[in-house]
């Protein structure tokens, strides 16, 4: 992983091709923390792993700002904060009249089992989210990279850099804060 380290830096330093080179090293890695993601998803979701990889890869070296990576760890927190961004968009787009409002999909084999949308928990979690960062940025990123690509705990400690009991102390504040707020709303 040595080599994904390089070709960010080199991304950040303005190499177009460096960016086409990045690709077949992450997106494996990218593929299984969507498709974990969207397991956690109400069954019906249109969204599929493939195009929530892509998503975020364009949001992450497409764009014509120059991004900046100090590692691997901090380049899949930014993967994390996509994804998370990018359902939370969908959550939203959802609950407008124009995309069907507060409609349920119900799949046509299982017409008796009604579908619970969880559009408003993701909406109750991103905003209690956004608090904690403004609380503990650190914690915050340990909830990204756990909820919303999928890591394990030390998985998501090794990307921060601290070690496993500072994950600890940090995934039992983040939860705490994250139970209160969500449980005031």
């Amino acid at each position: 992983m040595h080599e994904v380290t390089q070709i960010l830096s080199a991304i950040e330093q303005g190499d177009r091709q460096a960016a086409e080179q990045l690709l077949p090293l992450v997106y494996d890695a990218l593929r299984r923390l969507a498709a974990q993601k969207l397991a956690q998803e109400a069954p019906g979701q249109t969204l599929q792993a493939t195009a929530l990889v892509h998503e975020v890869y364009l949001r992450l070296v497409g764009s014509e700002q120059a991004q900046h990576w100090d590692s691997r760890g901090h380049f899949f927190v930014a993967a994390a904060e996509a994804m998370r961004r990018i359902l939370v968009e969908k959550a939203r787009s959802k609950g407008t009249l124009k995309r069907g409002g507060g409609i349920r999909r119900l799949d046509l084999e299982q017409l008796a089992v009604a579908v619970e949308d969880r559009s408003d928990e993701l909406l109750a979690l991103d905003e209690a989210l956004s608090n904690l960062e403004c609380h503990d940025a650190q914690a915050a990123n340990l909830v990204k990279l756990r909820y919303f690509a999928g890591l394990t705990h030390q998985q998501a400690a090794d990307a921060l850099g601290i070690g496993r009991r500072a994950a600890d102390r940090l995934w039992a504040l983040a939860r705490a804060w994250l139970h209160r707020r969500i449980g005031e709303s």
